[in-house]
């Protein structure tokens, strides 16, 4: 009996993935267990497995497509078997790959017939014939809201645009004036960050070329990755939407490096299964000082602030697909060495790319640390993790001079300590506080 194969769904939030590779094509034998395709969400990558054994009636996507999840992608059965029955039969859905061994031609929009705007997005990709490839989501999106799919720029695979590029023009498309709107499509042109019309509406006079750099034989050009564009977006928003400022503080580190050293000792002796860090440590010491000040554990809405219960922790890694936050949950009801063990899975699961996708937003998180110390930074500023109010970066250890009591000064290893925060929610005064809470927890931490 044929048996099709769903896109799973990854995290509560994942409406679609993107199809990465499949390792399989039609007419081939699979068996159960076998890796049949890759696909990823905004930040991680799956790969999907075989659940019985058979031959690759039917693919209906192709590499890069954007698909909706729990939808039929392919067909598993004995060969002659029908697959009709599964095909996705909404023509908005998706294009269909015939069941034959090549790979069908990628959907595209025609230039001609789809917009009035000649101009094309040079990010996108664009066929011999001048269409712009784009997901069957995004064409109908921007059909049903009369996008000119051809100004856009692709973030999904190899250029392509997916609903996302589209949701983002409409956003931008219906705060434009009437004016901006035929020069935009007629013209080509595109609008500023900071727009001057009435209510934040982009004008006519917003409106400028896309710039256009000159070739060079010693250098290359390479198309920014869609994690990337990602980050990029995120840190340029949070830096343009928020009041952000960043204190600096060192911490005496004598006590944490002590304490590490007390840790393991006890692994080696087998008396812990964890090896407890200074990160852990100092992550420790914010779960205890958001407790003394529970408002530097919220998010800034707008006109409100939301205040969380529970500390919801998150940690910036870096992985070989760019930066990640993953988040751990309820922070506040670990010990320190559940909290070790729970920072080392996050991860662990985000540089493998197999972390759950809910686990990545940012709005999972109520406060985010962020530590450059192994890298030997000596001070950053760290930018917010919008919607969250306070973010903590921790830079290096590094002797610094100290009053030792009894006119005594000698050199004692400091932790920096860079503390930015959203001053539309807390004040100087307030931060300053909270940031010394956190230099008075690592300074007397006991076990």
């Amino acid at each position: 009996m044929a048996i099709p194969v769903i896109m799973p769904r990854q995290g509560q939030s994942v409406e679609t993935c993107i199809i990465g590779e499949w390792s399989k094509k039609v007419g081939d034998p699979i068996k159960k267990g076998e890796v049949f395709f890759s696909y990823e969400t905004d930040k991680s990558s799956f790969e999907e497995e075989a659940k019985e054994d058979g031959e690759v009636l039917a693919i209906f996507y192709e590499d890069g497509d954007e698909v909706p999840v729990l939808t039929n992608v392919a067909v598993i059965g004995k060969k002659g078997e029908s697959v009709e029955e599964f095909r996705p039969g909404n023509g908005s859905a998706a294009p269909v790959v015939e069941t034959v061994a090549e790979p069908a031609v990628a959907p595209a929009v025609s230039a001609a017939s789809e917009c009035k705007s000649s101009q094309v997005a040079s990010v996108a990709t664009v066929t011999n014939d001048g269409k712009v490839v784009a997901s069957p989501r995004a064409k109908c999106e921007a059909e049903k809201d009369s996008i000119c799919i051809n100004d856009l720029a692709g973030t999904g695979p190899h250029g392509r645009i997916i609903a996302r590029d589209v949701e983002g023009a409409i956003g931008t498309d219906k705060q434009m004036t009437k004016l901006a709107k035929v020069k935009s499509e007629t013209e080509g042109l595109k609008p500023v960050s900071e727009p001057t019309g009435i209510g934040g509406r982009v004008a006519a006079a917003d409106l400028t070329s896309n710039p256009v750099y000159g070739k060079s034989e010693d250098s290359e050009v390479k198309k920014l990755t869609h994690m990337r564009k990602l980050i990029g977006n995120a840190m340029f928003k949070s830096l343009h939407e928020s009041a952000q400022l960043t204190h600096h503080m060192s911490a005496d580190a004598r006590k944490i490096m002590a304490l590490r050293k007390v840790y393991k000792k006890k692994l080696a002796d087998g008396e812990t299964k964890e090896n407890v860090t200074i990160n852990d440590f100092i992550c420790y010491a914010v779960i205890k000082a958001l407790k003394k000040f529970p408002q530097a554990n919220t998010h800034f809405l707008g006109d409100s602030i939301r205040y969380f219960n529970k500390i919801h922790l998150g940690l910036a890694v870096d992985t070989d697909r760019g930066l990640m936050v993953p988040v751990v949950k309820n922070a506040d009801d670990l010990s320190l060495e559940g909290l070790s063990a729970q920072l080392g899975s996050v991860a662990t699961q985000s540089r493998k790319g197999n972390i759950n996708p809910d686990l990545l937003k940012a709005d999972a998180a109520s406060i985010t640390v962020s530590n450059l110390g192994n890298y030997g930074v000596e001070v950053f500023t760290p930018i917010l993790n919008l919607p969250q109010a306070c973010i903590l970066g921790v830079c290096t250890i590094v002797p610094r001079p100290k009053d030792l009591g009894g006119g005594v000064y000698g050199f004692v290893p400091m932790v920096g300590l860079s503390l930015t925060y959203n001053h539309q929610v807390l004040d100087g005064g307030e931060a300053t506080r909270f940031l010394k809470e956190i230099k008075d927890q690592i300074e007397n931490m006991t076990l």
